[in-house]
């Protein structure tokens, strides 16, 4: 019998929980978002997602060259990996600014930039950046609806856009747009939304090259709108998840056809009764911020329905007269695979239904050498 894409051959080999990954997979989906946009030069994808060497290897040989990413740790990875641009999504403050500056040090053959949203902020960085002898390039992180981060569009705006072109040490050079409350299934939905929080990103961008500044560079969207922003031809965008896809996205973005390539591996380790199963995948092993029913979807045990789960183990009805079995291992899809994936130090891989290896998640950590 043919084994399905999932199954692990010398499962016995590999210890559970464990996180896998399909290189071909991921490989895949590069492929099809390369197909998805005009022109690759406007694909910044986030690492946030996968946080290692390795796909960011595979990213650089498909062509990418710009990314994002939101700590300092994912940024020297992306250094290490000698990327050509990078964003940290972030506003530097305080410590993390001198880290950030350490980094622009460390590797000179990656064009470092980072956000800024408020006065105070850009002044401290200014000063940091030519205390340094710097200049820093800084994107205007403007607030779309996500309320989270960012000034929104307008005259304040404006004002400290301005404000920044004339610190020393501090370049401004674009607009930065993260619309992630943005979620509707419906995609037309989906994109009046978006496009409407894109008006005041706009309408800023031609005020400031009517006042003479050059043209600034717009970085848009996520995963969910990532369709939308990328018919826009002037405009940068940021998928990150697609390189591993997941349960929420595959369920949640029907449109875009990306494959599931990474998995969590678990095993069935007690029988509490006589409808129920216990799994060795706790609150430690998979993504845990969603409601019970929306953390792990079991590609070869569909019907299995979670009752509870604390940090070791997750305790799912199985129904009467079940025939699972102790020792029993289960495929589960991760509904979020960004924070499930920081839950592992390394991640093993799958190629022709086979453990081959592993791949270190090193950015993972709060900090890999700086």
């Amino acid at each position: 019998m043919t084994p399905n894409w999932f199954t692990i051959d010398n499962i016995d080999k590999l210890d559970s929980p464990a996180l896998v990954v399909y290189p071909d997979r991921v490989q895949a989906n590069i492929n099809l978002l390369k197909t998805m946009i005009d022109d690759i030069a406007r694909l910044r994808p986030h690492v946030k997602t996968y946080k290692n060497r390795e796909v960011t290897q595979l990213l650089l040989d498909a062509g990418i060259k710009k990314f994002k990413c939101a700590t300092i740790a994912e940024a020297e990875l992306l250094g290490i990996c000698k990327a050509p641009d990078v964003l940290l999504a972030y506003q530097p403050l305080g410590p993390k600014l001198y880290r950030f500056i350490k980094l622009i040090h460390a590797y000179p053959h990656t064009k470092f930039s980072c956000l800024v949203d408020n006065d105070v902020a850009a002044k401290e960085i200014s000063d940091a950046a030519k205390g340094h002898c710097l200049v820093i390039d800084v994107y205007l992180d403007l607030n779309v609806g996500m309320n989270r981060t960012g000034i929104a569009p307008g005259f304040e705006a404006l004002q400290l856009y301005m404000d920044c072109a004339v610190l020393p040490g501090v370049n401004p050079v674009g607009l930065h747009a993260y619309d992630g409350h943005i979620h509707d299934i419906d995609l037309d939905k989906r994109t009046e939304r978006c496009n409407a929080g894109f008006k005041g990103v706009l309408k800023l961008q031609q005020d400031l090259f009517g006042k003479g500044y050059p043209e600034p560079i717009i970085i848009a969207g996520g995963s969910p709108t990532f369709i939308v922003h990328a018919q826009r031809k002037f405009v940068e965008c940021s998928p990150g998840t697609f390189v591993y896809w997941d349960r929420g996205y595959e369920m949640g973005i029907p449109e875009q056809a990306f494959l599931p390539a990474v998995l969590v591996v678990t095993r069935v380790v007690s029988l509490p009764d006589a409808t129920k199963l216990c799994l060795d995948v706790g609150h430690k092993s998979v993504s845990a911020e969603n409601e019970l029913g929306k953390r792990i979807y079991f590609l070869n045990a569909p019907e299995l329905v979670p009752s509870g789960q604390s940090e070791e183990h997750l305790v799912v009805e199985a129904g009467k007269g079940h025939k699972y079995q102790i020792g029993d291992v289960l495929y589960g899809i991760p509904h979020h695979v960004c924070p499930t994936v920081a839950l592992y130090e390394r991640i093993y891989t799958i190629e022709n239904n086979t453990l081959t290896g592993e791949w270190l998640n090193s950015a993972r950590d709060r900090k890999i050498t700086i």
